[in-house]
């Protein structure tokens, strides 16, 4: 079963933005996202979901080790 992964990018009526993760699995989500945040400039807040919390399935991880 293949999900979908997606990185949303919100950006308020103040010019304040929010980089929001879906489909990672774990810390994944951090590295996926790591050049918009780069970009976006000085991080002042972080919320983590549940998916952070999950664990990739054994498969899945030697396979993105390869």
């Amino acid at each position: 079963m293949t999900s979908s992964k997606t990185i949303l990018i919100v950006v308020g009526p103040a010019g304040e933005t929010t980089v929001q993760t879906k489909g990672f699995v774990g810390s994944s989500c951090r590295q996926a996202s790591r050049f918009v945040e780069e970009a976006l400039g000085k991080q002042t807040g972080e919320r983590l979901t549940a998916e952070f919390y999950q664990t990739q399935p054994v498969d899945q991880q030697t396979r993105q080790r390869n």
